[in-house]
């Protein structure tokens, strides 16, 4: 099992930039792939940005060039740095981690409002 934890959601400006952290903990070695999805109301979550083990990073079309992610291994935490937010990109963010065989594990989710 393990357990996800994302923290840093909150109010941000048009134009601003943000940061989102995803913890995980359990059997971390396990883990695959860590990432970050976003939820707007009324639809179905979409790819932000995910990144495996072995570095490979993917970026959803809407955040390419604003958005980076990275991880810090000895902590079992991804980064997910967002600048040139738009109100656009209010949503509710969710981390997702996916083990070596397959399994699924969800955060919380955390809320990022880009408003004036």
């Amino acid at each position: 099992q393990v357990q996800v934890a994302e923290s840093g959601g909150g109010l941000v400006q048009p134009g601003g930039s943000h940061v989102l952290s995803c913890t995980a903990s359990g059997v971390v070695s396990s883990i695959n792939i860590m990432g970050w999805y976003r939820q707007f109301p009324g639809k179905q979550r979409e790819l932000v940005a995910t990144m495996t083990r072995d570095d490979i990073k993917k970026y959803g079309d809407s955040v390419k060039g604003r958005f980076t992610i990275s991880r810090d291994t000895t902590k079992n935490t991804v980064y997910l740095q967002m600048n040139s937010l738009t109100r656009e990109d209010t949503a509710d963010y969710y981390c997702k981690v996916v083990t070596l065989i397959l399994e699924n594990f969800w955060g919380q989710g955390t809320q990022v409002t880009v408003s004036s």
